[in-house]
């Protein structure tokens, strides 16, 4: 294989990799937005949706068989019932403490995060968990570059459901309303405007982004496990922050950009793939560093 198509398949292993981060940093920041809440039980939610998916493929695979069809299905289902969940966290452990200092909300978010970690591990007992489907092993050849079928429709699906959420918050009402509320919500009450359920519709909407990453990420990896939410969603975070936290745009660009650093980073000499995360965090510090903001990020004066 010479150094271009080496250079091929690493990018195309990036691109898949960054479409997974992209989809859960996106909840982090439509949270952060709408609320100013670094919502560090993301990660927890992209776990429960895996776990969801799975048992929804479990029960449609019987008629639909466990292809790509009955994944969607399942993937749908992990969407909606975690995004319930998401407004049920939200409406529960959050909305209580929105007038409460930054750091008692931050506490509270991590406290979700054992609460659901913990829970799976009771379920599961700690085990890995087998998510079995029927998608082959078939792909494409381009010279010396294979491009599987799976990675095709994985990255698909990721730029369809970022699309159609770019959409919604740039033409649809709700969209207008969230962008406005995470300007200032004081005025969007005196405009008339239900912050509460903007809020809601945000978790909704990023916590269903999370469990379709879950689901995509159980079919393609074919494993799950109760503990699997946790570096993705810190790697998430990082993404988020590259591309500048509060910005749709920069969550998208920040968890493709670190999916191809990460995935050349491992082939740089001396770094190798067991130094992957201590290369990817480097990464978070530099941006802070640098470029506090990140790319599209702007900078905001903390109110008191």
């Amino acid at each position: 294989m010479t150094w271009y198509d080496s250079f091929l398949q690493q990018l195309v292993d990036g691109l898949v990799l960054g479409s997974f981060y992209a989809l859960v940093a996106l909840g982090y920041t439509m949270v952060f937005g709408v609320i100013k809440l670094l919502n560090f039980a993301h990660g927890d939610l992209y776990m429960t949706g895996a776990f969801v998916g799975f048992g929804g493929l479990s029960l449609v695979s019987g008629f639909l068989g466990a292809g790509w069809l009955g994944i969607f299905v399942a993937m749908l289902l992990a969407m909606l019932a975690v995004g319930c969940l998401g407004v049920l966290i939200e409406r529960v452990a959050y909305h209580p403490m929105l007038g409460a200092p930054r750091l008692s909300i931050l506490i509270t978010a991590l406290a979700v995060s054992l609460v659901l970690q913990n829970a799976a591990l009771a379920l599961t007992g700690g085990q890995y968990t087998a998510f079995r489907t029927e998608l082959g092993f078939g792909g494409l050849n381009l010279g010396n570059l294979f491009l599987s079928y799976n990675q095709i429709v994985l990255v698909a699906t990721a730029a369809v459901l970022m699309i159609a959420l770019e959409l919604f918050v740039s033409k649809t009402l709700y969209g207008r309303a969230m962008r406005a509320v995470s300007i200032d919500k004081d005025m969007c009450r005196m405009m008339g405007i239900n912050v509460s359920a903007v809020i809601a519709v945000t978790f909704f909407i990023g916590s269903g982004l999370a469990a379709a990453a879950g689901t995509m990420a159980g079919a393609y990896y074919g494993s799950i496990w109760y503990f699997m939410g946790f570096l993705i969603g810190l790697k998430a975070f990082t993404a988020a922050v590259i591309g500048g936290i509060g910005s749709i745009t920069g969550a998208m660009l920040g968890g493709l950009i670190l999916g191809l650093l990460e995935s050349f980073g491992t082939h740089i000499p001396f770094i190798g793939s067991e130094w992957k995360d201590v290369f990817t965090f480097s990464i978070l510090i530099l941006v802070l560093v640098f470029k506090p903001t990140g790319l599209l990020g702007k900078s905001e004066v903390e109110r008191m």
